[in-house]
């Protein structure tokens, strides 16, 4: 699909898009069985859906966790749900190289947030043509995000996103400001809510053999895209899986499959109770008293 024709699509998604999928490419069949079954829910409920999974995650706890199958067979696996089920696709990279061929697949790059600042990536990205959405990093103000949309904007790309992901609070958590949702409008340019890495605690999870791995609070989940769609975010993002406790990466952040259309019909109501409504002008003159009614 031309990239401009889809982020059109995007933001005159009503009452929000959402980017979901399984954290990362587990086998072909698993992946093409997700896509399905997410698929049918979102058309069911008439939202417009890009599917997510990494084919790599490179920024792990432990060197021993599991990454996924790379990138060339994780992209075969990916067009093949692009082919089967007419899925637009969300992906993300981690160097330079991996933006071309990349590209070549994905509708949409997705920068990660710890990268967030990387100008190289962001340009390498932004001149693939496609829609760049880029996750917040968790050390950064939401200001920051201006910087980085001007990267791909400057490199002749103006399909860009922005996506809020929490912010470090302390040493192994991670709290969602709601401020930053409104306050990455600045940025112009479409926000999405990241409402499954937002609840990460990284490194708080203690494993079999004495290593460590990133924990999390699924039980929020709903609280955090409950908060988002009421705030007016443009899109969800959302990783969901059939077996989350036993998922080998992000099981503790992930939605369960068999929760989430009803989960999508509350949040559904409460975007078109919320989304379009113009913010309140406040009048910031003194109040005198009575006689001014």
């Amino acid at each position: 699909m031309d990239p401009s024709l889809l982020f059109n699509q995007l933001k005159a998604a009503e009452p929000f898009f959402l980017l979901a999928g399984p954290n990362v490419i587990e086998s072909e069949e698993h992946i093409l069985w997700m896509a399905k079954h997410i698929k049918g829910i979102t058309s069911k409920l008439g939202l417009q859906l890009v599917f997510k999974s990494s084919f790599d995650k490179a920024n792990r706890t432990s060197s021993k966790s599991f990454r996924g199958p790379g990138m060339e067979e994780g992209l075969k696996i990916l067009e093949k749900v692009k082919v089967a089920y007419d899925l637009p696709i969300v992906t993300d990279v981690h160097e330079t190289s991996q933006c071309e061929p990349v590209g070549r697949i994905a509708d949409i790059i997705q920068i990660p947030a710890f990268l967030c600042r990387q100008t190289d990536l962001l340009v390498a990205a932004a001149k693939t043509g496609k829609i760049v959405n880029i996750k917040k990093g968790q050390f950064c103000a939401p200001p920051v995000m201006i910087n980085s949309v001007e990267k791909i904007r400057s490199a002749g790309n103006q399909n860009v996103m922005v996506c809020e992901r929490g912010t470090m609070f302390g040493y192994n958590d991670l709290i969602v400001d709601p401020r930053n949702l409104e306050w990455m409008r600045e940025a112009n340019c479409p926000v999405v809510a990241d409402v499954t890495h937002s609840l990460q605690q990284p490194a708080g999870k203690k494993m079999d053999g004495g290593g460590v791995a990133s924990g999390g609070l699924r039980e929020l989940i709903p609280c955090i895209a409950r908060t988002s769609v009421a705030v007016g975010v443009d899109g969800l993002f959302m990783e969901v899986h059939d077996d989350p406790t036993n998922a080998p990466v992000d099981g503790p952040t992930q939605w369960p499959l068999r929760h989430l259309e009803e989960l999508l019909e509350e949040l559904i109501a409460i975007a078109r109770v919320t989304k379009g409504k113009k913010q309140m002008e406040i009048d910031l003159t003194p109040f005198r008293g009575p006689e001014e009614f």
